[in-house]
């Protein structure tokens, strides 16, 4: 208890000049609190509400510890789907102060029906007494013009400020806390995340064994290193075996094989838990690289391009122009991994792509399947890929025959790489 109220003390320091981000149709609408009641309209997420009679509460997870917080936050949304009564709608949410990096506080939206606020809000009672939630309800006029955010604290109200629209920030929210946490661009940032989360995932000291010594993982091999990467049914098997064949290469795929054991098991976790897993293995692939680079080319089925550009687009909800912006620290390749020679992202018309997939019949991760029917995250992946620098991805059409491509691909490599 005595360190929640730490957290809390710390979040309550600046609570006015925070900003208040909720994700309605896909995208962030925003609003700010005041201390003294002022004249104007309300905040859209108000005034969007579907019933004038609904209830509206948020939850922000505030503890300290980011494994447990991460986890929590992770599994509360099933919990408050499976107990709050049917008819009421949660959503995401977070609190932030404007441009101050790590200042991001993720939680929940939650918009009821008046005949089941008691049962509401006793559920958030009771969540709140579990020390990692703050939990807040909302109260309009009668012309639900001005409304009044309601801070709890032990069952009881202790704070009241007045809900007034916010500028939309330059940079999406989540980007705040981007850095080591949806993207890694260090080792130990990986590692630290890693050795954490034992207690509850005893499978990740068998996962950090896996990592060999990283003397290398920045070294430059002898031989030239090519980069494959592209959304899935682009060709990149076909590409990777062709150039492999090809060039007399060394074919590596990253996630490395010696993980795969655990790829299940970390794709359930939270976000910080599973990017933490897979930049991992972006260095154990890197210490591969390195060693079969010394006697010859070297092909990778994705890398480092991959595990950032798919973090980015799903940490940022909305359209393109909501990506952290192009030359972004965000966007900047970890000064402690190899660097490939060339990297070459195929891309192919979506409907193209849809057929492929169909055609395989095969499996596919969360992220796949959000591609398929979100066009706005497929757009935020591709451009990440193409705001990535150090070095920067050349963008090839996969449409044509693998052969063509093949030859288009050859050419690059030659130009490039003098092979």
């Amino acid at each position: 208890m005595a360190r929640h109220l730490k957290d809390l003390t710390s979040v309550f320091a600046r609570w006015a000049s925070r900003v208040f981000s909720v994700e309605l149709d896909g995208a962030p609408l925003y609003f700010g609190l005041q201390e003294i009641k002022r004249k104007g309209k309300a905040p859209q997420v108000f005034s969007k509400l579907q019933n004038e009679e609904e209830k509206c509460y948020s939850l922000l997870v505030c503890s300290s510890d980011r494994i447990k917080r991460e986890k929590f936050y992770w599994e509360l949304k099933d919990k408050l789907l499976r107990n709050l009564p049917p008819g009421s709608d949660v959503t995401n949410m977070s609190s932030f102060l404007p441009d101050v990096k790590n200042s991001l506080i993720k939680g929940y939206f939650l918009k009821g029906k008046p005949e089941n606020s008691s049962h509401i809000e006793r559920f958030l009672v009771d969540l709140e007494q579990q020390d990692q939630v703050l939990v807040c309800s909302y109260s309009g006029d009668e012309e639900k013009q001005h409304w009044t955010q309601h801070v709890w604290s032990n069952k009881e109200v202790t704070l009241k400020y007045h809900v007034v629209s916010a500028e939309t920030p330059t940079c999406h929210p989540s980007t705040l806390n981007m850095i080591n946490s949806d993207v890694f661009y260090c080792l130990d940032e990986v590692c630290e995340v890693l050795i954490k989360c034992g207690d509850i995932i005893p499978e990740a000291s068998s996962v950090l064994r896996m990592l060999p010594s990283r003397v290398n993982a920045r070294g430059k091999p002898d031989f030239p290193v090519v980069v494959i990467e592209g959304l899935d049914a682009t060709g990149k098997t076909t590409l990777t075996e062709s150039l492999r064949d090809t060039l007399g290469a060394t074919l590596l795929r990253s996630p490395p094989q010696c993980l795969s054991p655990w790829r299940a098991r970390f794709d359930q976790e939270p976000p910080l838990i599973r990017r933490a897993f897979y930049a991992l293995g972006n260095y154990i692939t890197a210490e591969q690289i390195y060693q079969e680079g010394m006697k010859a080319p070297v092909i990778v089925d994705r890398f480092w391009h991959s595990t950032a550009a798919y973090a980015i687009a799903t940490a940022v909800s909305g359209p393109v122009a909501n990506l952290p912006q192009e030359g972004s620290e965000l966007y900047l390749w970890p000064s402690d991994l190899l660097q490939p020679s060339l990297v070459v992202v195929l891309t192919l018309d979506p409907e193209e792509r849809k057929r492929r997939l169909r055609d395989r019949g095969q499996l596919k991760t969360d992220e796949e399947e959000e591609l398929d029917h979100n066009h706005l995250f497929r757009r935020r992946v591709e451009e990440a890929y193409r705001r990535i620098s150090g070095p920067d991805c050349v963008t090839v059409d996969a449409s044509p025959s693998a052969d063509l491509v093949l030859q288009q691909v050859l050419l690059l490599i030659r130009g490039k790489c003098h092979l």
